[in-house]
């Protein structure tokens, strides 16, 4: 046998030794029992200073009141910025009258043609200003991803303090993990090239964010 048999076989009996059961409730109560590391103090109401931080990462921020304004308020900043009036857009949001704002969309995933995304998200973090999307058949990672400008409604009553605040959120709300977690902090970028910050090399180059103040 050699070296590389015998740590094979030690691995194969290790996996099989025990109560699987029993070893996993024992993992969940030590991470249960654990306290959370030193956190920022908010000195100041979370939809400031999610917006502050959002816009320091170059985000655009909008105001609205509620989910009915969303749609004139994403025409809005189309029309500003001569982007058109077709986007995608998750599932989530079909319910929405986008066709009263004049804008024509398709619920369904992305694909390299589309040039506009609009989402939802699971939560923001107002500490970094960051959005947080989850992954499903319903909201489709590609549509946050794929286009050059990505939309975001972001409801104020699912702002957070922390990015613990949003796990916790996620245990609570879900249980377990979807097949991915999407972290949003402003548009992508890159400053591989001598050191010179470029946005949009790797997702989006806009990231325009939809407050609903009311929701």
């Amino acid at each position: 046998m050699n070296a590389r048999d015998d740590i094979l076989q030690r691995v194969a009996a290790g996996v099989g030794k025990g109560d699987f059961a029993g070893r996993r409730a024992a993992a969940e109560a030590y991470m249960a029992g654990q306290t959370r590391g030193p956190q920022p103090t908010m000195g100041e109401e979370l939809t400031t200073r999610f917006r502050a931080k959002a816009e320091s990462l170059a985000s655009s921020v909008d105001v609205v009141a509620g989910w009915a304004e969303a749609p004139a308020a994403v025409a809005r900043y189309l029309a500003a910025g001569d982007l058109g009036q077709v986007a995608v857009i998750t599932a989530d949001l079909g319910g929405l009258d986008w066709a009263a704002s004049g804008l024509t969309v398709a619920t369904r995933p992305a694909g390299d043609a589309d040039g506009v995304g609009i989402s939802g998200c699971f939560c923001a973090v107002a500490e970094t200003g960051t959005l947080m999307l989850l992954s499903g058949p319903q909201t489709p990672a590609t549509v946050s991803l794929l286009p050059e400008t990505h939309i975001a409604l972001v409801p104020a009553a699912r702002l957070v303090a922390t990015m613990e605040d949003a796990f916790a959120l996620l245990r609570a709300e879900h249980g377990k993990l979807p097949r991915a977690i999407n972290f949003i902090s402003g548009p992508s970028r890159t400053g591989d090239i001598e050191q010179t910050i470029v946005l949009g090399a790797h997702g989006p180059c806009r990231v325009h964010l939809i407050l609903l103040a009311g929701a």
